[in-house]
């Protein structure tokens, strides 16, 4: 299994909860998502990312299907523009 974490910050933090009801609606569309976590931030500090994202993949190639996946395709074409930063890791388990 394969765990990928994302820690999003937006240009504007008010694009987050957007972000996360796009992101809840992924599961139902890609197969290859097996659980996706989503969720803000609460202390909004200096050193705070505004969304967090654990989506949980089979396998490596699963997760590179859905990276490639039409449907996660158009979020990151919506989400890019609005991303101040981004911070990813995949952790095989």
């Amino acid at each position: 299994m394969i765990r990928h974490v994302v820690l999003m910050k937006f240009v504007d933090a008010a694009d987050a909860p957007s972000a996360q009801a796009r992101l809840e609606a992924l599961p139902a569309a890609i197969p290859q998502l097996l659980s996706l976590q989503v969720g803000l931030d609460t202390l909004h500090t200096d050193a705070s990312y505004d969304l967090w994202l654990i989506t949980t993949h089979d396998s490596v190639e699963a997760l590179e299907e859905y990276q490639v996946h039409p449907v996660h395709l158009e979020f990151r074409s919506w989400v890019g523009p609005r991303l101040a930063g981004r911070v990813v890791v995949d952790s095989a388990e």
